[in-house]
């Protein structure tokens, strides 16, 4: 949460307690006395005159201490380790802090620290922009290829274009959420609470839970691949399919119907509902650990057939194929993210953000790449159609120079070329048939 969302929260929490302080109190307006305050900083109870209130330091990311002042205690807040300001009740009102803020805080130093976290969150956004851009543009250059070459069209691939699919969506929500949620410049999005960013935010959570589920599903049949001798791969595909989009769904729409009944505030893009978040959270968390185990399952089982002693090579050329598989797979199963996965979200939050929105927005560029445009069967599928659409070329310039009465006779040109690519290569068939015969 932004900081200055984090004060307009503190600051409603504030005059709810305020309010709630008057009640008990029985302050009115004919009640010497001071008014509970929110001096855009912290929140000061109400109270009498001549009593000194104190309030603790404001803490980074938590502007102002949960809980604010107790209702039960008239006569001082627990203070924080940060220091402690206080405030003193008088006939005339409100006295000024003492110390002030900058002194007893160094609430100086925190603003200074607010300008440097609204540049790190711009620099972490501006990375992840890149990021998925590159990825979007990449992803979708390798969509159409795959779709494009009908050789290309097995299981494998079939999982790689669903996965493909997973991250271009992921990448899609993204722009999305941003667009919607922080389109306004100020901090008017805080408390938005629209069906359309409800909606954005689910279709968002759904995006980014079926792109690991279909990280899931690529160490999985990669996996079953490895282990099985008689794979079935046409049958499994239909199962990887109601996994990788349908176990998604049912989280996401799950969490959407809690949500609307459990904690409906503001437009979902903040998870203080610990148990509902983990509708969504467990699953990917499961996915992720599981992707793991079956990480380092196939890993040993690639240096048990490295080692075989089938496979010719010496010890080096081994481990270097062995280090070049590995490091294929860490994109593809999305290992990465077990750096992460299982510490608390309050941890090395700086770090975190980097390394899953920063760094993981290439992700699936990274993917792209390996698997499509530096896969040797789509090299060679693409330099084969490269060879066939020059040769096509090359006869049809030839026929247009040589012959310019095909183009004012009955006959199609087409037709004739094609007639005489097939002489051709029968022509060229029988003269290697005679030179086998020969030899």
């Amino acid at each position: 949460m932004h900081s200055d969302c984090i004060l307009k929260k503190e600051e409603a929490m504030c005059l709810e307690k305020i309010e709630r302080a008057n009640e008990m109190m029985g302050l009115n307006e004919s009640v010497p006395g001071c008014p509970g305050m929110w001096d855009n900083i912290t929140c000061w109870r109400p109270a009498v005159v001549g009593q000194v209130v104190e309030v603790g330091c404001p803490e980074l990311f938590q502007i102002v201490n949960e809980g604010g002042f107790d209702l039960a205690d008239n006569e001082a807040l627990e203070s924080s380790d940060t220091g402690v300001v206080s405030r003193n009740c008088t006939e005339d009102g409100w006295s000024e802090p003492f110390p002030h803020y900058f002194d007893a805080c160094g609430y100086d130093d925190y603003l200074e620290g607010g300008g440097n976290q609204d540049y790190y969150y711009l620099s972490v956004k501006a990375l992840y922009t890149v990021g998925y851009s590159t990825s979007l543009v990449s992803l979708t250059t390798a969509m159409v290829i795959l779709c494009r070459f009908r050789k290309l069209h097995c299981t494998r691939n079939f999982i790689h274009m669903n996965l493909f699919v997973s991250f271009i969506l992921r990448a899609i929500s993204v722009f999305i959420k941003d667009w919607i949620l922080y389109a306004e410049q100020d901090n008017n999005h805080c408390f938005t609470s629209t069906v359309e960013c409800k909606a954005v935010m689910v279709f968002f959570h759904y995006c980014v839970m079926s792109n690991y589920f279909w990280l899931f599903i690529e160490g999985l049949y990669l996996f079953t691949l490895l282990v099985e001798t008689f794979f079935p791969e046409r049958r499994y595909f239909y199962w990887y399919s109601i996994i990788g989009w349908g176990t998604p769904t049912i989280c996401v729409t799950v969490w959407a119907v809690l949500r609307i009944h459990f904690d409906d505030n503001g437009c979902w893009d903040m998870n203080d509902n610990t148990a509902l978040w983990w509708v969504i959270k467990g699953p990917v968390v499961g996915s992720i650990m599981i992707n793991f185990v079956l990480f380092i399952g196939i890993i040993v089982i690639l240096v048990q057939k490295l080692q075989s002693p089938d496979i010719g090579g010496n010890e080096s050329s081994i481990y270097l194929r062995l280090a070049r598989s590995t490091l294929l797979l860490i994109p593809l199963f999305g290992i990465h993210y077990t750096v992460f996965a299982f510490s608390p979200e309050n941890v090395s939050k700086r770090e975190r953000l980097v390394f899953e929105l920063g760094l993981g927005s290439f992700q699936g560029f990274v993917v792209a790449v390996l698997y499509c445009f530096l896969n040797g069967e789509v090299q060679s599928e693409i330099k084969r159609k490269w060879r066939s659409w020059k040769v096509n070329r090359y006869f049809a310039v030839d026929f247009k120079h040589r012959h310019p009465s095909l183009a004012s006779s009955g006959v199609n040109g087409g037709t004739q070329l094609s007639i005489l690519s097939k002489s051709s290569s029968q022509i060229r068939m029988s003269s290697i048939n005679a030179e086998n015969l020969a030899t």
